[in-house]
């Protein structure tokens, strides 16, 4: 038995031990605050305040934001069951859909994606930092781009100063990231609180882009045009979630019942990304009053605060970065690149190799335009994950019926070994729930070098991530259909 297994196994039996309702509440709260945790976040909250720029009225947007994310949370319960039911990660779990060795694609995908994401809130910490240091200095910082990067010295600094300080919790690994996640949950709940009075102080009320209607009513700049904007916007903010839909096994596996995850997820995530949406639109409005613009960037508006104000601004918001960051982006590529050869890269080494890839990714070109960060970043990766959760979700329920054999998933040899390693089916789905959304990703990322993609396609990718997960689905379940039987038969059916 490897030591994962006997660590898994040590999770069934102690699932399975009675406690008191205090301690269920307890667990009930550490998987909320830990949603709650990753849910307040500077890019959640532009997110909203790009749809009202798309021309949606405020409540549309607050409403699609709250759609997006009751939708991606049906997959993440379900992926997540298998994590709780048999205490094992993402990565393995992929095994028994695409192979032993074909995990390691599934995984890959996953990971490199959250090293981009790594990069991405690295970014904003830096530039919290940046800002922090302009604001004490009493001047901003200036100077010339650097060649090649398009950032000058100082950005560079606070940039390579805030990854330096995450790499502190990489080094004590998972119990320090949830301790963080844990505590900082009600301090971040607080601060959204303070934020709504600072504004209702100072403007004497939300400020006007409350009352404004949707640019998509008759006789508005973009009358009829609601859906056009409404489908890639809500693919774009099921595609935010989309890489935690896949290794939400690797925090559920850390619970004791389906229950906790259940409750502590579907109490965490929808609600919580509903308000922060209303948040947004609300400050954004008053800054309009306040300012004579309308500001999108949460820092921005920090550093315009005054007094001692700015400073806790600043320094909260950049606690709430590295604990996003650290929970959401750096735990399930660690165990990803873990998997690709466990005897030689530990979760620690994991670790150290998201943030060198975040580094390499030079973040901050994804965040240079709206297009790049939603319609060529979010779709654009929603299109290349979704397929894999097709397939993982029936994979396990519909051909497995939620029944696994742990000790054959740590065999090269075992029922999961299909041949050589990888299953045919599952990379043959896989291709064909992407395939679809290539040419309207290639139309959108390199518009000047793929010009004549055809308005077919160009529908397509605007339900990137619901056309891979059913395609794929489909194309899997009809591959595997009857082929599984003798693993079933040797799968213990363990109790949840």
């Amino acid at each position: 038995m490897t030591e994962q297994q006997a660590v898994s196994n040590e999770l069934w039996n102690h699932d399975l031990a009675p406690t008191s309702p205090a301690q269920r509440t307890w667990r009930w709260y550490h998987f909320a605050a830990l949603w709650v945790g990753m849910v307040i976040s500077i890019p959640a909250y532009m997110l909203a305040a790009s749809l009202i720029e798309s021309g949606m009225s405020a409540w549309q947007a607050v409403l699609t934001v709250f759609l997006a994310n009751v939708i991606v949370l049906l997959p993440m319960l379900l992926i997540g069951h298998a994590g709780t039911k048999y205490g094992i990660p993402y990565a393995v779990l992929a095994r028994a859909s695409f192979g032993t060795r074909g995990a390691r694609l599934p995984a890959l995908m996953r990971a490199i994606v959250a090293c981009g994401w790594y990069g991405i809130q690295t970014w904003f910490g830096g530039s919290m930092i940046y800002t922090l240091l302009g604001v004490l200095l009493g001047a901003p910082i200036a100077g010339a781009n650097l060649p090649g990067l398009g950032i000058n010295a100082g950005q560079l600094a606070c940039f390579l100063g805030f990854w330096a300080i995450q790499m502190y919790f990489i080094v004590h690994g998972m119990e320090s990231i949830r301790k963080l996640e844990t505590y900082t949950a009600p301090l971040k709940i607080a601060i959204c609180f303070l934020l709504l009075w600072w504004v209702y102080d100072k403007v004497g009320g939300f400020g006007p882009l409350l009352d404004q209607p949707s640019q998509f009513v008759a006789g508005g700049p973009k009358s009829g045009l609601f859906w056009s904007v409404f489908w890639p916007s809500l693919t774009a903010m099921i595609g935010y979630w989309a890489t935690l839909a896949l290794n939400i096994p690797d925090f559920t596996r850390f619970a004791k019942t389906q229950k906790d995850q259940v409750v502590g997820q579907t109490l965490g995530l929808p609600l919580p990304m509903a308000l922060l949406a209303a948040l947004a639109v609300t400050v954004t409005s008053a800054t309009i009053v306040l300012y004579g613009k309308a500001l999108w960037d949460p820092v921005d508006v920090a550093s315009r605060m005054t007094g001692i104000a700015v400073l806790v601004a600043l320094l909260i918001l950049l606690i709430d970065t590295a604990s996003v960051n650290l929970a959401a982006n750096l735990v399930g590529p660690a165990y990803d690149f873990s998997a690709l050869s466990p005897k030689r890269i530990t979760y620690r080494t994991g670790g150290y190799i998201t943030a060198g890839i975040a580094l390499a990714m030079m973040p901050w070109k994804i965040l240079e335009t709206t297009q790049n960060y939603i319609f060529i970043w979010l779709t654009g990766y929603s299109a290349l994950l979704g397929p894999i959760a097709g397939i993982m979700i029936i994979d396990y329920y519909f051909i497995r019926q939620t029944r696994l054999d742990v000790d054959q998933l740590y065999r090269d040899n075992g029922i999961y070994a299909y041949k050589g390693g990888w299953n045919i089916a599952a990379i043959v789905a896989f291709a064909a729930g992407v395939l679809p959304n290539l040419p309207g990703f290639l139309n959108a990322a390199l518009p000047a070098s793929f010009p004549n993609v055809g308005e077919a396609f160009k529908t397509i990718y605007t339900y990137a991530w619901f056309v891979g997960v059913v395609i794929a689905a489909l194309v899997y379940g009809l591959m595997m259909k009857g082929r599984t039987a003798p693993a079933l038969r040797a799968a213990p059916h363990t109790p949840t």
